[in-house]
């Protein structure tokens, strides 16, 4: 499962499947090593894709460990190679590859993978140096050894050699690159291949390729939102047989005991009366025990509920006047002055648990100050769609969390994310509504820990039965997307 996870794009959902199934790999049984070796490459695999190199390198090291086989473990070396590489520290990547070719293996595909990932190498490492040499005896045994997917390869990176020196090479292999990504359907590298041939080709024909690309790109797209359930169902009815069984095995135990106890009434008639008091005094230490933590648990779920109103009312209303104040020059200081107030009066009303009934603004209003409020020379916002039709069947809760969440985004934006242009495009499609924020900012770097108001963002969206995707494979800025139930 965690393979074809991968495979459709869905890394972080692979990672997860992988590190479920550690827990029944064991590493002390060779029986194993087959699944364990794998494991860890796939693991390897997902954390190369997702740019964790480090994580690369340690989980292709577990997986050379655990593999009996040396053509796979010179595999697993010529992609630690990669990894490497990917950070680019070139000279350990370089010497993984000439540890494989030391030893010229009898395997012509990993060889050929060897020789090009090496010239590559030394391409990155030196723009001077010449690799099509070595690229095009990769591509040679590739193609006598009918390996189509490396011959992929090989054309991939004589086009992008060739770019700049011969712009007509690079087209044709850009062009070989795509008539066998189709070949052999391989999508992700198809649209790699479109990309190359749009720079590449003349305008007419570009806008051609365009459209194809555009077209592929979003099968792509809803091929891997698929592949994030694509086993929702299959662990479904694992949880559900096992569930059942563990009611099927509690009633069996329940029969047994019921006779087992049966035999001791009949036999131990006089020792009842003292095993009543003794059952009695546990029930009531037991039940004192679960009073206590209930009360325990309600009062921390009403520090975190006070807590959350706080950020949600004090401070990121603070924050929004202070950016008023920043982004006016001449601003209104009684106006600001009633709006501190009216912050001040929300804050003690928390303090009392007080339910405060408000004659607020159409909600479409309420949105468009909010994201006006941040608007100045150096930032310009902009929405979409914010129609009060769009609002109108939403429950006030599922208002108060929305407001919120667009408010936290825009706090973050301003406290982290140095964006200038910053939008909101609001939709309502099949008793849906879509929510898209986007800025030109510095997105969310890798490894980035939430700060308390995106984790706030999270819970929110989950409290109203929606779901968000930040996307962070653009390559400037950040792009959210926001969808919930609209009634």
């Amino acid at each position: 499962m965690a393979i074809i996870q991968e495979q459709f794009g869905d890394n972080y959902g692979s990672q997860e499947t992988s590190l479920e199934a550690t827990k029944y790999l064991n590493e002390n049984n060779t029986a194993n090593y087959e699944y364990v070796k794998s494991n860890y490459n796939n693991l390897g695999i997902t954390s190369y894709n997702l740019k964790e190199s480090d994580n690369a390198i340690r989980f292709y090291n577990l997986a050379i460990k655990f593999s009996p086989s040396q053509d796979e473990k010179k595999t697993f070396i010529n992609n630690k190679g990669n990894a490497y590489r990917q950070k680019k520290d070139y000279k350990n990547a370089l010497q993984m590859y000439a540890s494989i070719l030391k030893d010229s293996s009898k395997n012509k595909k990993l060889l050929a993978m060897v020789i090009t990932n090496q010239a590559r190498t030394k391409w990155l490492q030196d723009p001077a140096y010449d690799p099509i040499q070595e690229f095009n005896k990769g591509l040679d045994i590739r193609i006598k050894e009918h390996d189509i997917y490396g011959q992929v390869s090989s054309h991939s990176h004589l086009a992008d050699t060739y770019q700049e020196k011969d712009p007509q090479k690079a087209l044709f292999h850009a062009k070989k690159m795509y008539d066998l990504a189709r070949e052999i359907k391989n999508p992700n590298d198809e649209v790699e291949a479109l990309q190359k041939i749009i720079l590449l080709e003349s305008p007419e024909r570009s806008k051609f390729f365009f459209k194809i690309y555009q077209k592929r790109n979003d099968s792509i797209d809803m091929a891997r939102k698929k592949a994030k359930n694509q086993f929702a169902l299959i662990r479904y009815e694992t949880e559900k047989n096992k569930s059942e069984n563990l009611s099927l095995q509690k009633g069996i135990a329940q029969k047994e005991y019921q006779i087992t106890k049966k035999n001791i009434l009949i036999i131990s008639i006089s020792l009842g009366a003292l095993a009543f008091i003794i059952i009695a005094f546990f029930w009531y230490k037991k039940r004192k025990q679960t009073l206590l933590l209930e009360s325990d648990n309600k009062l921390k779920e009403q520090q975190l509920k006070v807590s959350k109103k706080i950020h949600d009312v004090v401070a990121n209303g603070i924050y929004q006047v202070m950016t008023k104040i920043e982004n006016q020059e001449d601003f209104d200081k009684e106006k600001v002055l009633d709006e501190l107030e009216f912050v001040y009066e929300k804050s003690r009303d928390i303090s009392y648990e007080k339910a405060v009934s408000e004659n607020k603004p159409e909600f479409s209003k309420r949105v468009s100050t909010l994201i006006a409020s941040f608007n100045n020379e150096n930032v310009k916002t902009y929405l979409a769609g914010n129609d009060e039709n769009i609002w109108k069947t939403l429950k006030e809760f599922t208002r108060e969390e929305i407001y919120q969440v667009m408010r936290e985004l825009l706090v973050n934006m301003k406290k982290h994310s140095h964006a200038t242009h910053v939008a909101f495009k609001f939709e309502r499609k099949n008793n849906r509504i879509q929510i898209q924020y986007t800025d030109n900012g510095i997105g969310i770097s890798e490894g980035i820990t939430y700060k308390n108001g995106l984790s706030n963002t999270d819970s929110r969206i989950e409290a109203i039965h929606g779901e968000i995707i930040f996307d962070t494979e653009t390559e400037k800025g950040l792009k959210i997307y926001i969808s919930f139930p609209a009634s």
